[in-house]
């Protein structure tokens, strides 16, 4: 896992250094399209090396709260369409075949449609869950433009913080992710046994006789 970081760590200030800002939504869209390049690595990064290595006041932080959320929203609109015009069929069509059925998905869009633009806010300020919401989101196919207005104000709040964070500890920047690399551990659990609960369910209503699942 170290060795992995130290990569990425070496990735992003090859790009940071070739590209500049464009190098933060780059970076920031990767992550939020589901593939693994931490934003808690990436946004101390660039308050580092692009805000206090060039001499910049701690305002400019704010380039990096703006940039990032840039990046999370391109990501985020990718995923989203990627779950309204592809997953949705797919689990209409083979989510029996991992315990995912047709009133499940209903649930969801009532779900969303009740405390979509919370989900979507509180999940851009969350480890893990920040990076996998959109799916959902499009799955359930909720309105398109508040979702990126809470989309992108959520991940300019977390940008923020931790570029601004990056410009504070400077050289130290690191320190920020071994602080927060635990939290990921409670989060990731709660995702597990939540996911564990639901298809435990599942399976057990899929094994009563249609008359009884009909009066479920």
């Amino acid at each position: 896992m170290v060795a992995i970081e130290h990569a990425i760590v070496e990735f992003l200030s090859n790009l940071f250094t070739s590209v500049g800002w464009a190098g933060v939504v780059i970076a920031m869209a990767i992550e939020s399209a589901c593939i693994p390049l931490p934003s808690e690595v990436t946004l101390p990064l660039a308050g580092w090396l692009l805000v206090q290595d060039k001499g910049l006041a701690p305002f400019y932080s704010i380039l990096v709260g703006f940039w990032g959320a840039v990046g999370c929203t391109i990501g985020s609109l990718f995923i989203y369409w990627v779950g309204a015009v592809g997953g949705r069929p797919l689990l209409f069509k083979y989510g029996k075949y991992v315990l995912i059925q047709e009133h499940h998905v209903h649930i969801a869009d009532r779900w969303f449609a009740r405390w979509g633009n919370t989900a979507t806010f509180v999940a851009r300020m969350l480890p893990v869950v920040r990076t996998f919401i959109s799916l959902p989101a499009g799955v359930a196919r909720v309105p398109i433009i508040p979702f990126t207005i809470y989309a992108f104000v959520g991940s300019f709040i977390w940008s923020w913080i931790l570029g601004y964070l990056g410009y504070m500890f400077g050289a130290n920047w690191e320190e920020i992710r071994n602080t927060m690399r635990p939290f990921d551990i409670p989060i990731v659990a709660v995702i597990l046994i939540a996911a564990g609960m639901f298809f435990y369910r599942s399976w057990r209503s899929s094994r009563k006789p249609p008359a009884m699942q009909e009066g479920v």
